[in-house]
């Protein structure tokens, strides 16, 4: 099974950059896609609904030019959940899960925070408490889960070009890192250090060029259950299609 992941700046945007010419050259089973600021009534072109695939799509409430996740999937899921039941949070459209037979899939964008914003660093914080107390009680259901993020938070030192700089800004800040610490702990795997641990694997880059102050934000979490079943794990990098590469996994699971 492969699942492609990956963080869109826009949905329109990314189409017009080419991402779904791409994509169909790819031969994804499941593909989430974070940050799509817009509704699917905003979708006019074919290319957005791809003939093999079933779409869904949660856009934020109040305002559809911001946030908003979807979901692909060949295969029809038994169901799809929006939201995680975290109340503002959900109004703002920053989980869709497809699920299937004993395999969960999700997209998560988490909220973004500035430099010197107390307050959308509280609120990321906030996010972060609500979605490990999640985590912890889903653990005990008889399903494994995979979770396409834009966590925008990188973990691990060898996940930042620039690590001493970037640890006084928001993305890799240690109360951040400390969040995806006690994910992990949980028993969450990070599916694409299960089969790569090089240290220049970057997946954004603020200021939009590739090469340029990379990190590594966009991952897939697994449930311990999978950690065995990571077969393949690479960075898309040869064309832009926002500031994010898509992020290709291949599980050895059937749907």
């Amino acid at each position: 099974m492969r699942v492609i992941s990956f963080s869109a700046d826009g949905l329109i945007d990314a189409e017009k950059a080419g991402f779904f010419d791409w994509l169909a050259t790819h031969d994804a089973d499941v593909v989430c896609i974070q940050d799509i600021r817009c509704s699917e009534y905003d979708l006019r072109k074919d290319a957005f609904f791809p003939r093999e695939y079933n779409a869904y799509f949660f856009d934020n409430v109040n305002d559809s030019s911001q946030e908003g996740v979807a979901i692909y999937t060949k295969q029809l899921p038994k169901a799809i959940m929006t939201g995680l039941g975290f109340g503002d949070f959900d109004m703002e459209g920053r989980y869709i899960q497809a699920d299937f037979g004993t395999v969960s899939i999700g997209a998560l964008l988490a909220p973004y925070s500035a430099p010197n914003d107390s307050g959308a660093q509280a609120k990321k914080n906030e996010f972060y408490q609500l979605l490990v107390n999640h985590l912890e009680k889903v653990t005990h259901k008889r399903r494994e889960f995979i979770i396409c993020g834009n966590w925008r938070i990188a973990h691990k030192a060898q996940d930042v070009e620039f690590t001493e700089r970037r640890s006084k800004l928001p993305g890799f800040l240690a109360e951040e890192r400390q969040w995806i610490d006690e994910i992990t702990e949980i028993g969450y795997i990070d599916a694409f250090r299960e089969v790569n641990s090089d240290s220049d694997e970057y997946t954004f880059w603020p200021g939009g060029k590739i090469g340029v102050d990379g990190m590594r934000t966009d991952f897939q979490l697994v449930s311990k259950g999978l950690q065995y079943n990571v077969d393949y794990g690479a960075i898309y990098k040869s064309k832009t299609f926002s500031t994010h590469a898509p992020v290709i996994m291949d599980y050895d699971v059937e749907l």
